[in-house]
């Protein structure tokens, strides 16, 4: 069902995210850093806006999302020739083992049924010295602004599944075998947690 509803919002999720423009200019700046000459799968890329910033700095990057509509989007317009588009699950990657130097997945964990699950797999297809950029929407009670989107986004049929503090949000990390490199909270309409992540060696599985 959730498919679908994603599928519904994929036209105008880029007008949607217009108003985030200042917190994703720090990731289009910081993220190209990391992953210069890598080989990088994004998660969760909705119509690719960020994936088409920074692949040109890469090996090569596949851009994934669980919405077919979300793809399609992402495939309009000029596309960088080492970016390539497909669907997959986050949950059940169809990768194997060791197949990336850098996995990144943007304000997607908080939606996911099983986000513990999306950590192995990530933890499964990544390489040993491989980093995790997982930046999240948080949440802050004293947010009216935060609050009235969360409103306005349930009565699209988009609930958040998981809703964490920053502190939460990077206890969640470290509990599922991550070790937090780097954090940076980040003003949105709903605050943004930007973290970096690399794997630990006793990370739970």
């Amino acid at each position: 069902m959730k498919g679908k509803i994603w599928d519904w919002y994929a036209p105008i999720y880029k007008r949607a995210m217009r108003a985030e423009e200042r917190s994703y200019a720090f990731l289009y700046r910081r993220i190209p850093k990391l992953i210069r000459g890598k080989e990088v799968l994004e998660l969760a890329t909705g119509p690719g806006l960020l994936a088409k910033r920074v692949a040109p700095v890469t090996k090569c990057m596949l851009a994934t999302d669980y919405s077919a509509g979300m793809i399609a989007e992402a495939k309009k317009g000029a596309c960088p020739k080492n970016l390539r588009f497909e669907v997959a699950d986050a949950l059940s990657l169809p990768y194997a083992d060791a197949s990336f130097d850098a996995v990144i997945i943007v304000n997607a964990l908080h939606l996911l049924p099983e986000p513990e699950r999306a950590l192995r797999e990530i933890a499964r297809v990544l390489r040993p010295d491989g980093i995790l950029i997982a930046p999240n929407f948080v949440k802050k009670r004293e947010r009216l602004a935060g609050r009235c989107w969360e409103l306005l986004l349930a009565l699209a049929g988009l609930r958040f599944t998981n809703q964490w503090t920053a502190e939460e949000y990077r206890a969640f990390l470290e509990k599922y075998g991550w070790e937090v490199l780097f954090y940076k909270e980040l003003r949105a309409r709903m605050p943004l947690l930007y973290t970096e992540c690399k794997r630990r060696a006793n990370r739970i599985k």
